[in-house]
């Protein structure tokens, strides 16, 4: 049986400032888990929801029990600190440390006999950089277990200060345990993703259902099983099930931010299928709470943006134009916090500089005008830096169509179509470019274009 070999880092595009992001799923993809595999070891990496700003049993029992560990320090991600201190406490060997080699390493590790490893040009980490890592790394943890099988220097800082410290003796069978608990998760993900997938959304949500009774009580399991199970259900636009599952999440989980934001999310969808006013109610009330408590962000606030959003065409359609414009001021203003709180963030841009084209005045359009260039630079340093998903193409299709750039629009469509993942995402985009064709054909502008635009994204929306 091989080694596992778990891996503590940072998740996703995180920041490197004054330098472009980092991908480190690439760091992961292109070069650790390589390098681990190469090394004759099993990789075991934490989903990026499984922390969610906590620690579970779970987790703790990766960092004690994995044979050997790995952990990447580039950014000095504040997680990924917590976890190696928690490994070095508890495990006098066998963790290998690597960084980025712009680093410069906090006093208390840099003395760690860390390897180092090239970003690459602008962070993008390509291949040159991916293999000189694979192969140091694989070298490193083949050396790490040829003399782990004897006695392996230690590695901890508190087991070389402290010599008499004993580590603790952490039963085989709790090994066991562990090992077979992180199988258990890796085949749940699989049947959630397959669910996915299904032809129709009752067919989804009744697999979802299916594997979800096979899990019994979410308290004991894996905190990042339980968010894959949320995310599962907005796939299939299961607000009802997003917002029960909530209620039933150990409260350590349900307190973490991004769990919050998705009940918030799935209690305003919730609101404008049923037409429900209580629901957008609480929506904004936890979405004010964490802004509240950890400050004005482009998630929070876009998620606020929405709401108001949606309150607005409600109002319209109703007839209410004096409510409905104060909603489509507060919608602007939540987007436009968003988006300066961190001007890299292109989603609450491009839903600004769309409503500022909605409401239509001068001074909207003046304004829209000033941030457009800015949020259209957002989403093309993301296109050149990291990978793109379906809302960097959606942002550009949505600047083309600001912009009257019929051509780069349609092209742009192509490329937003096959980066579809949910479908609620295209029936968004259709959303507001019809808002857009609605505001022009007020002001009497020829929108015939567009039409052929918003039908494919509707179409694709009902895939």
């Amino acid at each position: 049986m091989s080694p596992l070999c778990f891996v503590l880092m940072p998740f996703g595009v995180k920041k490197d400032p004054p330098r472009p992001d980092i991908d480190f799923n690439r760091v992961y993809k292109d070069a650790i888990e390589p390098a681990i595999r190469d090394a004759g070891m099993e990789p075991i990496r934490a989903d990026e929801e499984r922390t969610g700003g906590i620690i579970h049993k779970a987790m703790f029992e990766r960092l004690l029990l994995c044979d050997f560990a790995v952990a990447d320090l580039t950014t000095s991600n504040a997680n990924v600190f917590y976890e190696l201190g928690v490994r070095h406490a508890m495990k006098p060997r066998t963790t290998v440390a690597i960084f980025g080699r712009h680093l410069t390493l906090p006093f208390d590790v840099n003395y760690l006999r860390a390897l180092p490893y090239d970003m690459g040009e602008n962070n993008r980490f390509g291949p040159e950089e991916a293999k000189a890592l694979r192969d140091a790394l694989a070298s490193r943890l083949k050396t790490a277990r040829e003399i782990a099988r004897e006695q392996a220097p230690v590695d901890s800082p508190l087991y070389q200060v402290l010599q008499n410290f004993q580590a603790p003796d952490l039963a085989h069978l709790v090994t066991d345990v562990f090992r077979e608990r992180a199988q258990y998760s890796e085949q749940v993900k699989a049947r959630l993703a397959e669910a996915r997938q299904s032809s129709t959304r009752e067919e989804g949500v009744a697999r979802l259902k299916s594997v979800e009774g096979t899990l019994g009580t979410l308290d004991g399991l894996e905190s990042g099983v339980v968010v894959d199970l949320l995310l599962s259900f907005r796939a299939v636009e299961a607000w009802d099930d997003m917002v029960r599952l909530f209620d039933q999440m150990p409260e350590p989980l349900r307190r973490t931010v991004m769990v919050r934001e998705q009940y918030a999310f799935a209690l305003n969808r919730r609101a404008g299928k049923a037409g429900n006013p209580a629901d957008r109610v609480k929506a904004l009330q936890v979405l004010e709470q964490v802004e509240k408590e950890r400050g004005t962000n482009p998630e929070t606030n876009g998620l606020i943006g929405r709401i108001y959003k949606d309150l607005w065409e409600e109002a319209r359609k109703a007839g209410k134009a004096l409510e409905a414009k104060g909603h489509l001021r507060k919608a602007i203003e939540a987007y436009v916090r968003g988006f300066e709180s961190d001007w890299r963030d292109a989603y609450p841009g491009i839903n600004a500089v769309t409503l500022l084209e909605s409401e239509g005045s001068p001074g909207s359009l003046e304004r829209k005008a000033r941030l457009l260039p800015v949020v259209r630079f957002a989403v093309e340093q993301r296109l050149r830096y990291a990978k793109a998903d379906y809302w960097d193409h959606a942002t550009l299709l949505e600047l083309a169509v600001l912009g009257s750039d019929q051509e780069l629009a349609e092209n742009t469509l192509a490329d937003a179509l096959a980066a579809v993942r949910e479908k609620w995402e295209p029936r968004t985009t259709a959303r507001n470019l019809d808002l857009i064709r609605t505001a022009r054909l007020d002001r009497g502008e020829k929108v015939d274009w567009l039409e052929p635009l918003i039908a494919a994204l509707q179409e694709r929306a009902q895939d």
